[in-house]
């Protein structure tokens, strides 16, 4: 299975994360997650991160993207992109998921995040962020 995620970093060097809905029948309900999802039949994983993008935040005009890793965590593998941008929580309509909010490294740290992406942050942190 593949999947494909974005780290959104705003300017105080902080990733957009969502809060993941709490439904028993989904993976990690109720955990932080990166903002993405699956890769459809016929699709690459940024043409499946742009659909995500559209159907989770309404953003369609996202712009250049970066591709920063390909993880494999439990049993997906996860194409994760990123671009330096600031959005403000408040102006996204989120259409799934709790809400979304900025987090800083420390916080990232001290939070269990949805699949396994702590590694994903961490590494993100040591070789983009603080490089």
């Amino acid at each position: 299975m593949l999947g494909a995620g974005i780290l959104l970093l705003n300017s105080n060097n902080q990733v957009l994360l969502l809060l993941r809905d709490n439904k028993i029948d989904i993976p990690f309900p109720g955990m932080w997650d990166i903002i993405g999802g699956g890769v459809e039949e016929n699709e690459s994983p940024e043409q499946a991160l742009r659909r995500e993008i559209a159907e989770e935040l309404g953003i369609t005009n996202l712009g250049e993207i970066e591709l920063f890793k390909v993880f494999t965590l439990e049993k997906i593998t996860h194409f994760i992109f990123w671009k330096k941008i600031d959005l403000k929580p408040a102006e996204i309509n989120l259409m799934e998921g709790q809400k979304i909010e900025y987090f800083d490294f420390n916080r990232i740290k001290e939070t269990e995040m949805a699949f396994g992406f702590n590694k994903v942050l961490e590494d993100f942190y040591k070789e983009i962020v603080n490089s």
